[in-house]
């Protein structure tokens, strides 16, 4: 997060969604729960290692870690979005205002809808962090190696669904943004430069640092932080409630989305670049923690099955966007 200086058989349809079914399958189940624990934890490991010498925008970190972002993406077969020449978005050094030693890349996967594919649903998250100090590497494995790997496994999820004939209706995109801590300049250079349509874009969900439990939930640590999805859509904010209440089953934490709240982490992560176009959005978070932007945020100190079971409830949310008849209403 940037810091302030962030064959069918049946289908019944759900008020909030598609809830697809075969006889004693539940078929978001089934590929949600391939999002695992052991699986988040192999990938986040690699990208919150010393390899990766901290994922800084534009040096050499970041660029071993856009690679190792694509090939994931080409390994399980999930293209870039048609007529796109690589998985990298490159955004020129002097996109970044000085805050950036040379070029950068977002990188993009895309899964086509079956029968809405002009309408695209986002989902984020920024693999960058903070580089090296000294001797110190930065490994930023909950800001955001969390996140990071959650998009992974769920365009994995998706992309096996669709491969068992079960894919959306609305086309995804996954993108993984680059400078974030510098300033949000990926999202912001995505919404500038977009690869489909702000106007066919229905929602961004975007994940930063869900992979801790924070003070205020030592004691009852089943929760996120949900910040942004009544703002411009009360129908998200309904349909993201329902869909945990059917599956995940968290304490949905608003304490953030509160405007007088003093650490507006509303604005400080990617989702607001796109807010600001009008899109819904929903950031899901965490808390922060004692290794906040420090050398000590660790792969060995994330929660692996929280991570799992919050990576499970976008993936729902998700399913739920991208599957239902309507395109979600915007407020007036």
């Amino acid at each position: 997060m940037k810091k302030i200086t962030t064959l069918l058989v049946g289908i019944i349809i759900l008020s909030c969604g598609t809830n697809q079914k075969v006889p004693g399958v539940d078929i978001q189940t089934k590929y949600a729960t391939s999002i695992t624990n052991t699986n988040l934890k192999t990938i986040l490991y690699q990208l919150a290692s010393d390899e990766f010498q901290g994922r800084k925008t534009g040096e050499d970190g970041q660029k071993i870690a856009a690679k190792y972002v694509a090939d994931f993406y080409k390994t399980h077969s999930i293209e870039p979005p048609a007529g796109y020449p690589t998985y990298f978005q490159v955004i020129p050094k002097d996109f970044f205002r000085g805050e950036s030693k040379g070029d950068s890349e977002n990188v993009v996967a895309f899964i086509e809808g079956s029968e809405k594919p002009e309408e695209v649903l986002v989902i984020t998250a920024h693999y960058d962090h903070l580089g090296k100090k000294g001797e110190k590497i930065f490994n930023g494995a909950d800001d955001n190696g969390s996140g990071t790997s959650a998009v992974l496994m769920i365009a994995k999820a998706f992309q096996t669904a669709k491969n068992d004939g079960f894919g959306p209706k609305r086309s995804i995109l996954f993108l993984n943004l680059t400078g974030e801590e510098e300033g949000l300049y990926g999202s912001e250079f995505y919404t500038s430069h977009p690869i489909f349509p702000l106007k066919q874009t229905v929602a961004n969900l975007n994940i930063d640092m869900i992979g801790r439990i924070d003070d205020a939930h030592k004691d009852k640590s089943n929760y996120i932080y949900l910040i942004g999805d009544d703002k411009l859509s009360n129908e998200l904010h309904t349909l993201s409630e329902e869909t945990n209440k059917t599956y995940s089953k968290l304490e949905l934490d608003y304490t953030y989305n509160d405007e007088k709240d003093p650490n507006r982490f509303y604005y400080r992560s990617d989702h607001y670049n796109f807010a600001k176009n009008k899109i819904p959005v929903i950031f899901y978070f965490s808390g922060v923690h004692e290794d906040y932007h420090k050398a000590t945020d660790t792969a060995d100190k994330i929660d692996y099955d929280l991570l799992a079971k919050r990576a499970q409830f976008v993936f729902y949310t998700a399913w739920e966007i991208a599957n239902r008849e309507g395109k979600l209403v915007l407020d007036k």
